[in-house]
């Protein structure tokens, strides 16, 4: 008589261990290689000041419109082209439903001075209280 004895499989086991090690690896790469911000494509060689200040990040993101060299108005982050008439009733709009909001004038170094005065004249009938003026500091770029 020949007793059979039957050896038990074990159950297949997935190692978590491993599987984790590969999902952090895989989400650092992910982290390092994805793009977090949209860099406008707007070129603008701003003009220089000896009293540039950074601005905090705690602050409210203003209204930025970009002034390029031959005059042209953009409005916003993306720099989508607005003609004047366009940018006062944005400027308006804006203004009425956000009482705290400030402009931020990034113009190009050679753009007309009479185009950036108009724009400031806009937001002041806008009713916009803070403009800003981006700058760089002497010597860096």
């Amino acid at each position: 008589m020949r007793f059979h004895f039957r050896k038990r499989r074990q159950a297949p086991a997935v190692i978590i261990v491993a599987l984790i090690d590969i999902l952090i690896v895989l989400l650092i790469f992910l982290m390092v290689t994805t793009t977090f911000k949209q860099q406008p494509a707007l070129k603008l060689a701003l003009p220089e000041s000896s009293q540039a200040v950074k601005t905090g990040a705690r602050e409210i993101t203003p209204l930025i419109v970009s002034i390029d060299p031959k005059g042209n108005l953009r409005l916003g982050p993306d720099a989508k082209p607005v003609t004047m008439a366009r940018l006062k009733e944005e400027m308006a709009a804006a203004a009425a439903s956000t009482p705290d909001l400030k402009l931020a004038i990034s113009a190009d170094e050679s753009a007309p001075f009479g185009q950036f005065l108009k724009v400031r004249d806009a937001a002041i009938e806008s009713k916009l209280k803070v403009v800003y003026v981006y700058t760089k500091q002497p010597g860096k770029p």
